[in-house]
């Protein structure tokens, strides 16, 4: 009973790709598929935090993520012409169960009991003691060397995965101030929009600016006038990016549904 139980699980997992392999969909462009997969976050991410399971501050970095990706996201290319299903998919339908059920009596265990509570902690504790053998190996490293200014990179992302943002912006500006990088930026002006420093967030934007006028950094600076409370800045900010966007931008979307939320 056990293996039929499997069985009919796999078929029921594998069976939205035998549909789609034997009755592929409309080709769409890759603008489309940016566009959908933006409003399905979006709205994940709104049921999350209408069932309790985010907080304000947590959906709004949420958003705040997705949006920056929808607009690194390239411009839209013509679609693909409609293909048939290949052999070597179909194949791949029944290959794929059996050579996890073979891999499975091979090498499964299904005798492993879930990490406890406790070993989780220890395990966060373990972390915690690696970032802070990393933070004291750069209180003397140069920053204008490759290897500190990586290190004090490695150190903000592994604050801002930790949810210390104040020294993930620390360990940030330490990199920027050494040199450049538009990515980094990004980065750095995420977390000040984050924990509330807009004012610090709009001084780098308009900095970072004046050589990278990238449209995600434009976007940023309305987001932090939004945030400090200057909607009619704002308002102006996103209006002049949708009017230098091209018209087949994929973020072009979320300019607009930003700019439509502002009082």
């Amino acid at each position: 009973m056990t293996w039929l139980a499997l069985a009919l699980a796999a078929a029921l997992i594998l069976s939205p790709l035998a549909w789609a392999a034997l009755r592929p969909p409309a080709p769409r462009s890759r603008g489309e598929a940016h566009l959908a997969l933006f409003h399905a976050q979006l709205a994940e991410l709104d049921s999350q935090r209408a069932e309790g399971r985010l907080d304000e501050a947590s959906h709004k970095a949420a958003t705040l993520e997705v949006q920056r990706r929808l607009l690194a996201a390239p411009a839209a290319a013509a679609p693909p012409s409609e293909t048939r299903a290949s052999p070597l998919l179909l194949g791949a339908l029944v290959l794929i169960p059996v050579a996890g059920v073979i891999l499975y009596l091979d090498r499964g265990f299904p005798e492993m009991r879930s990490a406890t509570l406790s070993e989780r902690r220890q395990a966060d504790a373990a972390d915690d003691a690696i970032i802070t053998q990393l933070r004291e190996r750069l209180r003397t490293a140069d920053p204008a060397t490759e290897s500190g200014r990586q290190g004090f990179i490695l150190l903000g992302n592994a604050e801002r995965t930790r949810g210390r943002l104040a020294e993930a912006s620390a360990a940030y500006r330490r990199a920027l101030e050494a040199r450049f990088d538009l990515g980094l930026a990004i980065r750095f002006v995420e977390v000040e929009i984050e924990r509330g420093e807009a004012a610090s967030a709009l001084t780098w934007i308009d900095r970072s600016l004046e050589t990278q006028p990238d449209p995600r950094l434009r976007f940023l600076k309305g987001l932090a006038q939004a945030r400090a409370g200057q909607p009619e800045e704002a308002r102006a900010t996103w209006r002049a990016l949708l009017a230098d966007a091209p018209a087949d931008a994929p973020w072009r979307a979320a300019v607009q549904q930003s700019l439509d939320g502002l009082p």
